[in-house]
């Protein structure tokens, strides 16, 4: 009997342990900013690597010209041909990008084949691109250019911060057997992006 006893109180210590670390591994996340943020960065990223059938596959945000502005490589990880029509971020869409030579349609310019990769970015804000497809983050406002304005938490002008845009995604039509459907995606999380 006594042996007994014994498992069940060494079990319950083990237990109030392991709550311990647990209750202590969240209050340091949760008071430590830069840990917090760090740890949606990544959980944001590995949802969009993952996505079906619009993926990100690249990602970065600058503050350019008074504005964020993000780039984008995406990728249709899906079976079937798609179609871009419209970027989402807090109840807001886009459905315009600017060429550096005036604003096109995303739908226009984003079918994209199974496979396929095509990016949103300026060049001069993000080094390494060669051309303008450009989409600009700010904060409030209203508009159908190519800003979206997503109720955001915007890269500081000596680039640090996150952009954090709530209920971000794509709306796009799925060519499947002939039939365009259209549909959306939009992550369950906020998106977040380290500035820089």
């Amino acid at each position: 009997m006594g042996i007994r006893g014994q498992g069940a109180t060494e079990y319950l210590v083990l237990l109030a342990v392991v709550l311990i670390v647990a209750l202590v591994s969240v209050a340091l996340l949760g008071f430590f900013p830069g840990m917090a943020s760090d740890a949606q960065v990544t959980q944001s990223k590995t949802y969009w690597l993952g996505a079906q059938p619009v993926a990100i596959t690249e990602w970065r945000a600058v503050y350019y010209a008074s504005d964020t502005h993000p780039y984008f490589r995406l990728k249709n990880n899906g079976a079937y041909p798609i179609r871009l029509t419209k970027v989402l971020g807090a109840d807001q869409s886009i459905s315009m990008y600017y060429t550096g030579s005036g604003n096109l349609n995303i739908s226009d310019g984003y079918y994209m084949a199974p496979g396929e990769e095509k990016w949103f970015g300026n060049w001069n804000a993000i080094s390494g691109l060669s051309g303008v497809q450009d989409i600009v983050v700010r904060a409030v406002g209203s508009s159908t250019t190519y800003y979206l304005y997503a109720g955001a938490q915007l890269c500081n002008a000596d680039g640090s911060g996150n952009l954090v845009v709530k209920s971000f995604g794509f709306e796009y039509i799925e060519y499947i057997d002939g039939q365009a459907v259209t549909k959306r995606e939009v992550s369950p999380n906020q998106l977040v992006i380290k500035c820089g």
